[in-house]
């Protein structure tokens, strides 16, 4: 069957969660239909993103973004009452090219990958819809707001308060509506919300596997440097667990990976604390590292490093918030702290009990082979995707 694919970024390489999410659900999908994919991009594609996607697209529409349209989106949005979220994406011209499109190509169904790209087909009638909430922004702009200086805990309410209303509204334009996890999905704020169906992520163990390396760096921070929460976790680590722990013993590193490192977490290299963006893949950071923080203070959806990290036998510490989407049993496949004298005395632990510390590490890949598997995850969306009465 021919399925429509809309997203905001193009699906590769995989840098960042989105990504990481609709590249594996066209993967899988591709296995029974006929994908076509419109992405919108604020940089240009190269040839080699375009080639891997062609493995499984049988055609590939893109939409640059430039900086002056971004720019002219943001500024819109501020009078149309969209959230900044799905503002920047939208342009009303672009749109009468997608509905150009969709009629050319007659899709059997239509998937929307995040509420950035719901604009362009919500008013689309006669063909199964399926929104892809992924995570809610809403909530995510909410605990950045309670975080944030006044000027900007002011601006992050206004788009709050938008994005509530926008999460709410959308929900009726769609007949399948898709959340990452069961936390999130609480967070919806509309009467049906049972009616969403929870598709988590999974791992890709072909990838995402015990290397043989040895190892360099005792604790490991990984994510989108660029990322707000991902910074002020960085800066956690580095500044409030970092001190307590060369209190007791100054030889403690840490490694923070990931790409596009902002000026706030370039300052935080030091002798001790490694700023590296350089991995030709991320597994490599995991391979490096003897424990796996995720001591994330503003979180929604599901952490993939965590799962990541359990796929390469390395065991994670994390915060209650960032284990509260992937349900992993404390003491048993994962260790929690929401202190930096918790973090401390847990990551002690583990440095000196070698022992513990791998069977933490054998339990949690066990526990996210059985868990979070992409085709499992995947094949429960398809039974749906393309069901439902459309609207009318």
């Amino acid at each position: 069957m021919k399925l429509l694919v809309l997203t905001s970024r193009f699906p590769f390489p995989l840098e960042k969660g989105d990504k990481l999410r609709i590249y594996n659900q066209i993967k899988q999908l591709s296995k029974n239909h006929e994908i076509t994919l419109i992405t919108t991009s604020f940089s240009n594609v190269s040839t080699e993103q375009i080639r891997e996607l062609y493995n499984y697209c049988k055609t590939i529409h893109i939409f640059k973004i430039g900086l002056v349209h971004q720019f002219i989106n943001l500024c819109r949005s501020v009078f149309n009452g969209l959230p900044l979220q799905v503002g920047l994406f939208y342009r009303p011209k672009l749109k009468k090219q997608i509905h150009t499109l969709i009629a050319d190509i007659k899709p059997d169904a239509i998937y929307c990958h995040l509420i950035r790209m719901s604009e362009y087909v919500k008013e689309i009638r006669g063909i199964p819809k399926t929104l892809d909430y992924m995570d809610i922004f809403s909530k995510g702009m909410q605990r950045r707001a309670e975080r944030s200086g006044f000027g900007m805990r002011q601006a992050a309410l206004w788009e709050y308060r938008r994005l509530l209303k926008y999460e709410r509204a959308i929900f009726d334009c769609f007949d399948n509506k898709i959340m990452i996890s069961e936390q999130d999905k609480t967070f919806i704020p509309h009467p049906n919300k049972n009616e969403i169906h929870v598709i988590e992520n999974g791992v890709d163990t072909d990838i995402f596997h015990p290397l043989p390396t040895e190892k360099k760096y005792d604790l490991l921070f990984t994510g989108n440097m660029a990322y707000p929460p991902n910074i002020e976790a960085a800066v956690y680590a580095a500044t409030k667990i970092m001190p307590l722990l060369h209190q007791q013993n100054p030889e403690i590193n840490l490694l923070i990976a990931g790409i596009n490192p902002s000026l706030s977490v370039r300052k935080l290299q030091s002798d001790k604390v490694a700023v590296l963006d350089n991995f030709l893949h991320i597994r490599d950071a995991f391979a490096l590292s003897r424990i796996n923080l995720a001591p994330m203070l503003t979180s929604i959806g599901l952490q993939n490093k965590i799962l990541q990290a359990m796929a390469m036998k390395v065991p994670n510490i994390c915060s209650s918030l960032a284990n509260n989407a992937v349900k992993a049993i404390e003491g048993e496949t994962i260790l929690i702290a929401d202190t930096p004298e918790q973090y401390v005395k847990k990551i002690t632990t583990l440095l000196n009990d070698v022992k513990k510390a791998e069977q933490i590490a054998e339990a949690a890949y066990l526990f996210v082979v059985s868990h979070y598997n992409w085709a499992s995850q995947n094949e429960k969306m398809e039974k749906f995707i393309f069901s439902g009465t459309p609207h009318k």
